[in-house]
């Protein structure tokens, strides 16, 4: 009842949907960059939508499955192959005892999630499965996959049996991954703190990912943004998309593995629907930010909502299809 890791890939690492209630204690909120993609993995599975999956960085790793089971992979095309034989994103695929996971060349998009039906049965660290890498806590070991690791796969209690899986997410719902990307933003709460120059060029200047980017937080290369004055700003709680604007003018946006608080002027907030956008993007891609409201925001988030239980009502139907 495991899948045993042949090779890691760059960076696999287990994910949910992240370790919460424990930021007062300084413990960072974690989980996966791209929510949707893994939100949409597990119900593919039959899983709850916060149940672990493997979190792949451009290259993916080489896994041999020890148990006949159903998998998904959603999120950036990493071009998954099962036994030498390509396979899609985004849909269930059976697989069996003794068959071969691989993923060759990173065609879009930069981080792909598995989904295993029964969840993979590693302890839950203060509430999350998720892997805290800086500090060791959760996922396998607390650590990134490594060759040789094997993971067992909950099997207890897991009913699901498709009749057919001759199914998969629609284009429609998915999130349009690309190297040049619009990203929905409301204004922060120190926006007005910056020089008109610089708010327009917020809104309006595109900037490019930096090499200086990870699971904590993305720099965006562009022109510098300037305060109208010096000031001192009191650390206060950040969020998975928050925009800090640090002395040297270049934005940082923060994301999974964001710290508790930040002391930075904070010019915008990336809106949720967009985050996977965000956590697909790489180094050398652009984004533009665009304003929105705070209620389009809500509204988009809604929407997005909506989506994912129309999806989850669906795949429920085709598991009792029997």
């Amino acid at each position: 009842m495991t899948i045993k890791i042949d090779k890691p890939g760059m960076l696999t690492s287990l994910q949910d949907l992240g370790r919460y209630t424990y930021q007062q204690y300084g413990v960072i909120v974690n989980g996966a960059m791209d929510p949707f993609a893994h939100t949409a993995a597990n119900l593919l599975v039959g899983n709850p939508e916060g149940e672990a999956t493997l979190e792949v960085t451009l290259t993916g790793p080489k896994l041999t499955f020890g148990i006949d089971t159903y998998i998904a992979i959603c999120g950036a095309d990493l071009t998954p192959s099962l036994n030498e034989k390509p396979i899609e994103n985004w849909r269930t695929i059976s697989v069996k005892q003794g068959d071969v996971l691989e993923f060759g060349k990173c065609k879009w998009g930069c981080r792909a999630y598995i989904a295993v039906a029964g969840g993979f049965d590693t302890k839950r660290e203060m509430g999350s499965k998720s892997t805290y890498l800086r500090a060791g806590i959760g996922g396998y070991k607390g650590r990134a996959l490594k060759e040789g690791d094997t993971l067992s796969v909950c099997t207890d209690g897991h009913s699901f049996h498709p009749i057919s899986i001759n199914w998969f997410v629609s284009h429609e719902l998915r999130a349009v991954y690309s190297n040049k990307n619009t990203i929905r933003a409301v204004k922060g709460r120190h926006f007005e703190l910056f020089t008109k120059d610089s708010q327009t060029a917020f809104f309006n200047e595109g900037f490019k990912i930096s090499t200086q980017s990870d699971r904590m937080g993305y720099r965006a290369e562009g022109n510098a943004l300037q305060l109208e004055e010096q000031r001192e700003i009191l650390s206060e709680p950040v969020l998975f998309g928050t925009v800090q604007v640090p002395s040297e003018g270049k934005p940082i946006i923060l994301m999974a593995d964001r710290q508790t608080t930040g002391g930075y002027p904070k010019i915008a907030q990336a809106a949720y629907v967009d985050l996977p956008k965000l956590a697909q993007a790489k180094p050398g891609d652009s984004i533009v930010f665009q304003e929105i409201s705070d209620e389009e925001a809500q509204i988009n988030y809604i929407i997005q909502k909506i989506q994912l239980n129309y999806l989850k009502t669906g795949i429920g139907l085709k598991n009792r299809e029997r």
